[in-house]
């Protein structure tokens, strides 16, 4: 008898599209960077007082334009690898506690 798939392991199938979601959020060399700069801050240089960095420091850590970062953050957001609050004319973001636990549950049953 043959071993089950990992892929027939996941149920129901929208947990095998989060992780495609989440791995294709992460294969953008500006979008690790991104989660690496907000992994690293609890908030940016412009606004020190908030809980979240500022989108506007997200430009100047990636030298994008806003309309870039913002494409990426949208990514991110949606693969649930960040969390985004608006404030006054600025997006903040931060790091999702658990965006990456459907990665971790899938590589575990990899082996990793």
């Amino acid at each position: 008898m043959a071993a089950p798939s990992l892929i027939t392991e996941l149920e129901p199938p929208q947990d095998l599209e989060e992780v495609v979601k989440v791995f294709k959020a992460l294969s953008d060399p500006a979008r690790l960077k991104i989660l690496a700069y907000l992994a690293s801050h609890e908030s940016g240089p412009c606004c020190r007082l908030e809980e979240g960095v500022c989108a506007c420091d997200l430009e100047a850590v990636t030298g994008l334009s806003q309309p870039t970062v913002s494409h990426h953050m949208k990514h991110l957001v949606s693969a649930g690898l960040v969390i985004r609050e608006k404030r006054g004319r600025w997006m903040h973001y931060r790091i999702h506690p658990q965006g990456l636990a459907p990665v971790r549950a899938f590589l575990s049953r990899l082996g990793g």
